[in-house]
Formats: structure tokens, C-alpha cells, sequence
């Protein structure tokens, strides 16, 4: 057995090597605990995480080796510290509030780039095909768009009847009803197609393709009575928010699939949580683009009946979602990563 001298010198040398390690952790968390974040520079806050993992690799070998009893205590009032500083709740919700729109919605929105282009060719080719089918042969609009979405809006229907669902006000309440419908059913399709992404991208690509479809055939039937342009300026007004919140949806359903699908160097579960923790940011702003959709549809397209400005609105909301989501911006401002780190904004 090792004598009390080796014993000593061993703890002794065991200290030395990583004092200044602990030091340095220290005076971190002294200035985090001092409410003093804000002066830490960002290589401290990368710093931070890194320097707690390997104190708590040192306790565990102290621990392990019987090491002395106040080293012991000491890495375990250290890294006590630590944990809270890094992993405690250090922003209240109105700051995890404004974090969400500044930093996590964006940036989760940029990590679904790739995806977020596949998931518009499918809605677009859906689309395509739709309009061109029920150009070609209206009987085709009837396997494309649900009754309850379609109402008198048939084949069936006059030129005048379809075009004074776009003007009248008359029939706000008919419109009502119909908007309700139209954002409950996009609502649905939108969930579906995060939500099954998990089964290797094939749901959410036939929902896509279905919504895409049903889009088209709407269209091809207006076009054909030569009202493709004023049916464009009545959809655009909140349909640029809400399909491209659908578009987002499947984005994130894609993004798990292939996260299951090819999870590369990661294992099968780590890679579907990260893309789960990605999707779950996207589908909550999604629902908050929804929302907004929503209002728009229930208010702006029945009190605005000017194409240009139905337009002008549409394509507004587009360009600020555009430029919201995708001009560059520095996330490393704000938060280290939520899975490893707590610390509040510089």
C-alpha cells in the first residue's frame, strides 16, 4: 500500500497540474455570481463550460484515487458553483422571450436552408401539376380541393359568383367561415408535416405534394375564367405568411428525416434530438407565423379589395420574412449553446 508520504506528494502534484485551471474557473464564476456576465470576453464564455467539464473530470479522479479529503471537498464546492453558474436559470422569461425572436428562431431558421429549399420545390411541383391538370380538365379541381375548403367555389360556379368572393363584402361572414377553415386546415397540414418527418421525409414530401395541389387546382380554376391575377392578390395578402410558414414546417419534418436517415458521425438518437431540438425552434415560430396569417386573412383580405395593395402587402410580408430569417447576423453575440450553457447575453 502507498505510504502517507506518496500519498502526499501524489495530491500534491495532482493539485499543481490543474490549480491554475481552477483558479481561472473561479475567478470566472465569481464575476458570473457578481452579476458581472457582461465584462466576460467571449473567449471566457467559451472558456466557462470547458474548464467546469474538466474540474469535474478532477473530482472524479480524486474521488476515485482517494486523493486528499479536502481536495475532495473543494472540487465539489467548485464545480457546485459551476453547474448552477452555467446550467441554473439565469434568464427570466422575458429575456428568454426576446432571445427566441433574436437569436434561437433565425438561426434554426438558417440551419433548415437546405431543407427549406427541398421543401419548396415539393410544394411548387405539387402546385404545377395541379394548375396545369385542372386547366386542362376542371374535373380534376374535385380530387384536389377538400369540399368543406372549396364551398361554391366549383367548377360548377359562374365567373361572377368566383369573382365576387374576391370583392364582396357582402359575404364577409361566408368569408368568416371560410378563413377559419382555411387556417385550421393549413394548421393541420403544417403540424402533420413536422411531425411525420420522422419516418424518412416520405409523409411530409406526400403532404407537401397534396398541399401543393390543392393550392394549384384553386388556381387553375380562377385562371380559367381569367381571374388568375385578382385570385393571386386575395391569396397573397396572407398566403405568402402562412405558405411559407407550411414551407418552414416541412422543412423541419425534412431535417429530422434525414437527421434519421444519415445521422453521420453522430449516433441515431443524439442526431434525431438535435434535429428535434432544431425543429421544435422552427415550429414554434412557425405557429406564431400562423397566427399572423391568421389575422391577416380575417381582417385584411375582407377590408382591402385593391389588387396592387393586396400585393404590396403580400409581397411586404414576404421581403420581412426574407430578411428576418436570412440576412447574416452574428448569433455568437448572445447565448453559448443552450445544451451546454446558460449564461446570459453580453
Amino acid at each position: 500500500m502507498p505510504s502517507n508520504l506518496q500519498l502526499t506528494l501524489k495530491s500534491q502534484r495532482f493539485r499543481d497540474e490543474r490549480k491554475e485551471d481552477w483558479r481561472t474557473l473561479e475567478r470566472l464564476l465569481s464575476q458570473v455570481e457578481a452579476g458581472r456576465t457582461r465584462q466576460l470576453s467571449d473567449a471566457d464564455m467559451l472558456r466557462l463550460p470547458r474548464l467546469y467539464r474538466a474540474t469535474l473530470s478532477a473530482l472524479s479522479v480524486a474521488r476515485a484515487t482517494s486523493l486528499d479529503q479536502s481536495v475532495i471537498a473543494y472540487l465539489e464546492s467548485l464545480t457546485t458553483r459551476a453547474y448552477y453558474a452555467i446550467y441554473g436559470s439565469q434568464i427570466g422569461l422575458g429575456k428568454r422571450i426576446v432571445k427566441f425572436f433574436t437569436r434561437d428562431w433565425p438561426e434554426a431558421m438558417q440551419t433548415l436552408s437546405r431543407d427549406t429549399i427541398a421543401s419548396a420545390v415539393f410544394l411548387i411541383l405539387g402546385t404545377c401539376v395541379g394548375y396545369v391538370l385542372v386547366m386542362n380538365n376542371p374535373d380534376w379541381y374535385y380530387s384536389f380541393v377538400p369540399q368543406g375548403l372549396a364551398g361554391e367555389r366549383t367548377p360548377a360556379a359562374s365567373t361572377q359568383s368566383l369573382r365576387s368572393v374576391l370583392y364582396d363584402n357582402n359575404g364577409a361572414d361566408g368569408l368568416g367561415i371560410f378563413a377559419a377553415f382555411l387556417f385550421s386546415h393549413n394548421s393541420r397540414v403544417a403540424i402533420l408535416c413536422f411531425a411525420l418527418g420522422f419516418a424518412f421525409c416520405i409523409p411530409t414530401i406526400v403532404l407537401l405534394l397534396m398541399t401543393g395541389l390543392m393550392l394549384g387546382g384553386f388556381m387553375g380554376l380562377y385562371a380559367s375564367r381569367d381571374l388568375g391575377f385578382e385570385l393571386g392578390g386575395w391569396l397573397s395578402i396572407h398566403g405568402t405568411t402562412e405558405i411559407f410558414a407550411i414551407i418552414l414546417a416541412g422543412a423541419a419534418g425534412l431535417f429530422i428525416g434525414r437527421a434519421i436517415a444519415f445521422p453521420g458521425e453522430r449516433s441515431r438518437i443524439e442526431s434525431a434530438s438535435y434535429a428535434g431540438q432544431i425543429g421544435g425552434l422552427a415550429m414554434a415560430g412557425v405557429i406564431i407565423m400562423l397566427f399572423f396569417a391568421g389575422l391577416l386573412e380575417g381582417y385584411g383580405r375582407q377590408l382591402i379589395n385593391v389588387d396592387w395593395l393586396r400585393y404590396a402587402i403580400g409581397l411586404g410580408m414576404l421581403s420581412i420574412w426574407l430578411a428576418y430569417f436570412y440576412i447574416p447576423r452574428d448569433f455568437s453575440r448572445f447565448d453559448i449553446d443552450m445544451n451546454t450553457s446558460k449564461i446570459s447575453q453580453k
